[in-house]
């Protein structure tokens, strides 16, 4: 069984920009987990952060776009294609951020690829992926300046041996969590319950489905940790969760500071009374 360091740490650097990772954290709801398991299963995979923290020996990740599994595909097999498309269009974009980022976006709106999602993560306003209704992502340009090709290319190598032991799915969290046995420890970031349905992955998501499945894992003895919505508003909303008794043995509150979804609608206004606490659920 693979044995958890009793100090995780989080990479140097996040290989993605996406609200709502786990980056920041990571390393406290990874010391939440058990020490002893056989595999690790995270069937929202994301930007990984958790999954890099924790590195496994014996990982399955899973994702429902498409693009985002292209990624971490290319990063363990073929890391130089993501270098080089990375190094080209960064290298464009410091020279002409807007036409660009334009041309980047409509590329991948008319063709979703890894390679495009990568170079919008890190050049769209405040990392929101954010898509229409017919799946399009409309996320204007960030006024950030994107890592250098040089930075990028030292989280690439890096990540790319955090997650050698991983083996990454194009498929549905209810698939991915379906190959939970005995002895597995399973990590959860779906869509918040009370997140706007303009983020990625918001629109067709059931927790209700979640949570059956989160039983099955629990009735079989697999260990299941959940991340979802806790206390808004500075702690003066808590988000009612409709989640049956007897599932989850423990309650973690994690203080995430102000709401980034927030901030980018707000184009980046000081956030008075916007403090997040995520909600860190255990199943032991």
């Amino acid at each position: 069984m693979r044995q958890l360091s009793l100090i995780p740490t989080r990479p140097m650097g996040q290989l993605l920009k996406w609200v709502g990772n786990k980056y920041k954290y990571a390393h406290i709801i990874v010391s939440y987990f058990p020490a002893n398991y056989n595999k690790f299963i995270e069937p929202f995979v994301g930007t990984g952060a958790i999954l890099a923290t924790l590195s496994p020996k014996k990982a399955i990740a899973g994702d429902t776009l498409a693009p985002l599994i292209e990624i971490w595909t290319l990063l363990q097999n073929d890391p130089k294609k993501l270098i080089d498309y990375y190094a080209s269009i960064i290298t464009r974009f410091n020279c002409n951020r807007q036409e660009t980022y334009e041309e980047v976006r409509q590329r991948y709106n008319s063709s979703p690829n890894g390679l495009d999602l990568l170079v919008l993560s890190r050049t769209c306003y405040g990392g929101v992926i954010r898509f229409t209704k017919e799946g399009k992502i409309s996320t204007p340009v960030g006024p950030h300046k994107p890592i250098s090709p040089n930075a990028f290319t030292s989280r690439v190598m890096e990540w790319r041996q955090r997650v050698e032991n991983v083996t990454f799915l194009n498929r549905s969290f209810l698939d991915t969590m379906s190959l939970a046995e005995k002895g597995d420890l399973v990590y959860c970031d779906p869509p918040y319950v009370d997140s706007q349905a303009i983020l990625y992955g918001a629109q067709s998501f059931s927790f209700a489905k979640l949570i059956e499945q989160i039983q099955r894992c629990k009735n079989i003895e697999a260990k299941v940790a959940l991340s979802i919505d806790g206390k808004k508003k500075s702690e003066r909303k808590t988000v009612q969760l409709q989640i049956p008794s007897g599932i989850f043995e423990r309650e973690v509150y994690l203080d995430c500071g102000s709401a980034m979804l927030k901030r980018f609608q707000k184009r980046g206004e000081v956030m008075i009374g916007e403090d997040v606490h995520d909600r860190l659920l255990l199943t032991w």
